[in-house]
């Protein structure tokens, strides 16, 4: 394989909302991302699994998450529930495409291993990346990050020095892969997945990049939100018809919140956080651009799900956070960290862990309800930009036509004109559940399909213009999302035909694939007292 076939860059955010960044509407200064999008498609109905772990391992295998081990997250949950690492049993895309001569790093956060401690089959090395630089873990410190590891080798230390910031340091890595790749003189393209952390919790940025934000969200997430819903229909993005949802019956009304200066910090911190992350995006863009790889370079950037909620009072955060990922109690002068969503503590230093919470995550995911962990739009709706200048001849274009993330490996392997492999070390392993979104890309007409998920139990069944949907241990909900994408009409008693024949799908689907029924899990979370995650 030669340079003629295109290197490709697979970007993803951690926790970020649908209508974060400017060119979904957002009000987070996000420039470099704009640019792709302008000069390439924006996807408006792209979903993920409404989770890290799940949605990673769908998106490196083009298969659903059940089916490779990893329903829920990297935890071992077997025999009884999901093993929580990576199945040997299935192919990534950078085993394929090193099969068909890419050479292959990753920059960023794997999430994949339930062992993140001593190297195992599946931690990136051992499925197909030639390089790594990043962590084994979820979240933690942006200061401090654990598990960090350079290929095989921990590099934990690389924290301690005064101006180390976990996500310039993936953006660097991510340049000098790619800098490296082009020094080598070498003819084969490569293939780069850059998994920031950023923008999921802890609030830690940068004081320049904060001061940038100060008064930005002093309006308030009610004006905020219907001001985003105004550019998100202006962009094209969304249909004026759809009504914005309510806001969250939680939140309070913004001109009832007592600690406003906060509220507005933590926002700003968190645009901060994404702001940094597309500062790095156009440090990679730009250095392709002067090596001269921009043009044929396949760029993809979405999200792992939907903004979160998760909050972190004070008297809880400990065990919270600790039942997923240790937290540094100290920062590297050896002050102590102090873990909660604090009123009145301003967030973005070392010194603090907090979140942005459930007020601000329902405007990160306007105009939809719901967030991480829901299959409800709010959840699993994310931002999905293709920029490829020498493959596709469109440039602003806007693709309306609905995929999942098991549709990426497909698009990929296609643009790169390789096919997926039918086996691994000799053993067969399932075909890839996607399909390509090439010919979509291409203006093609695409026929509808129908789309699955399911996480903790929350499941949803999207075909053509219906979607079923429902919590767990609630009754299915129906909505026509040609009309009414923001689900706020429940149409399931007027159409129980319809509603019977999509949970048929699902279930069959559910079947197949592997999904462990809910009440399993939680009764094996009860015997082994595991923490469970917010629902």
């Amino acid at each position: 394989m030669t340079r003629n076939s295109p290197n490709i860059v697979l970007i993803l955010a951690d926790d970020m909302g649908f209508s974060d960044i400017g060119c979904y509407g957002g009000e987070i200064e996000t420039p470099h991302l704009d640019r792709l999008a302008r000069q390439g498609t924006r996807f408006t109905q792209f979903y993920n699994t409404a989770r890290c772990t799940p949605s990673r391992a769908s998106l490196v295998t083009g298969l659903h998450p059940h089916q490779v081990g990893i329903g829920i997250l990297n935890f071992d949950d077997s025999p009884d529930g999901y093993p929580g690492n990576l199945s040997e049993h299935c192919v990534t895309v950078a085993e394929a495409l090193s099969s068909k001569g890419y050479a292959t790093y990753m920059s960023g956060k794997w999430h994949l291993a339930s062992d993140m401690e001593t190297p195992n089959e599946a931690w990136p090395t051992r499925r197909g990346f030639d390089r790594f630089y990043g962590t084994l873990e979820g979240a933690g410190s942006f200061y401090q990050p654990r598990t960090l590891v350079r290929d095989e080798r921990n590099v934990e230390d690389e924290g301690l020095d005064p101006l180390f910031f976990y996500t310039d340091a993936i953006s660097d890595n991510a340049v000098r892969f790619v800098e490296d790749h082009e020094a080598d003189s070498s003819d084969c393209p490569f293939f780069l997945y850059l998994a920031y952390t950023a923008p999921h919790w802890p609030l830690h940025a940068h004081d320049e990049d904060i001061a940038k934000y100060r008064g930005r969200f002093d309006a308030g997430w009610d004006t905020l939100r219907q001001e985003r819903l105004d550019r998100l229909i202006a962009e094209g993005i969304l249909d004026p018809s759809w009504t914005l949802s309510s806001r969250d019956a939680r939140v309070a009304a913004w001109d009832d919140v007592p600690d406003k200066e906060w509220q507005a910090r933590r926002m700003e911190v968190y645009a901060a956080q994404v702001d940094r992350m597309d500062q790095g995006v156009g440090k990679v863009v730009a250095t392709l651009d002067r090596l001269g790889q921009l043009d044929n370079t396949l760029i993809v950037f979405l999200s792992d799900n939907g903004g979160c909620a998760e909050e972190m009072p004070p008297e809880e955060v400990k065990e919270f956070v600790t039942s997923f990922v240790p937290m540094n109690e100290h920062t590297r002068e050896g002050d102590p960290v102090v873990p909660g969503n604090v009123p009145g503590l301003m967030p973005g230093s070392e010194a603090t862990y907090q979140s942005y919470g459930r007020e601000w995550a329902n405007l990160s995911n306007t105009p939809f309800r719901e967030y991480k962990h829901w299959v409800h739009e709010g959840g699993i709706a994310t931002p999905l930009i293709v920029h490829w200048p020498a493959g596709l001849e469109e440039s602003g274009a806007t693709n309306h036509h609905p995929y999942q993330l098991v549709d990426v490996l497909p698009t990929l392997l296609d643009a790169a004109g390789a096919t997926y492999p039918e086996e691994r070390s000799g053993h067969a392993v399932p075909p890839a559940e996607g399909v390509s979104m090439m010919p979509a890309l291409r203006g093609e007409d695409v026929a509808d399909r129908a789309l699955y998920f399911e996480h903790e139990g929350n499941c949803a069944v999207r075909k053509g213009r219906w979607k079923i949907v429902r919590k767990h241990g609630t009754p299915w909900e129906l909505y026509d999302l040609l009309d009414d994408r923001t689900e706020l009409h429940d149409l399931a008693d007027q159409h129980p035909d319809l509603v019977a024949a999509l949970v048929s799908d699902y279930e069959a689907w559910a079947g197949r694939c592997g999904v462990i029924p809910r009440e399993q899990v939680l009764e094996l979370y009860r015997r082994r007292g595991h923490g469970l995650p917010p629902e």
